[in-house]
C-alpha cells in the first residue's frame, strides 16, 4: 500500500513538471502569414558566403559539413536560422541557397523577421 502511494505521489510530481507550451513571448517574430514574406527581404542572406554571414550575424552556434553542403546555424532569443551553403557548379566557396527558420520551441517563424531579429542582437 505504501509503495503504491509513493509511486502515485512521484507520478503526480512528474506530471506537474510537464510544460503546456502556453507561455508566449511578445518579442518573438511572427509566424509565416504568407509565402511572399519568405521571398522578399532576404537579399541580406541569400547568395552570401560564410564569411559574409559571420560579418552580418557574428559567429554561428553551429558549423556543420553536410556534403556537398555546409550548414551554419545562428540563434538569438527570438529565433534560430539555419543557412545552407552550396558550392557553385564551377566549384569554389559555398553560397547560401536555402534557409530555414524556427523558434526554439520548433514553431515556424517568418524568415525575414528572423533575419532582422538576428541582425539587431
Amino acid at each position: 500500500m505504501i509503495r503504491k502511494l509513493i509511486i502515485l505521489s512521484a507520478l503526480s510530481s512528474l506530471a506537474a513538471c510537464v510544460s503546456t507550451g502556453a507561455v508566449k513571448s511578445p518579442a518573438l517574430p511572427a509566424t509565416n502569414a504568407s509565402p511572399l514574406n519568405n521571398i522578399h527581404g532576404l537579399e541580406l542572406v541569400m547568395g552570401k558566403t560564410a564569411d559574409q554571414l559571420k560579418r552580418l550575424f557574428g559567429n554561428p552556434q553551429a558549423d556543420v559539413a553536410e556534403p556537398p553542403a555546409r550548414k551554419l546555424q545562428f540563434s538569438s532569443g527570438a529565433c534560430i536560422l539555419d543557412a545552407y551553403l552550396y558550392p557553385q557548379k564551377s566549384g569554389g566557396e559555398g553560397h547560401v541557397t536555402h534557409i530555414d527558420t524556427r523558434r526554439s520551441d520548433g514553431a515556424e517563424v517568418d524568415r525575414v523577421s528572423c533575419v532582422n531579429a538576428l541582425r539587431q542582437r
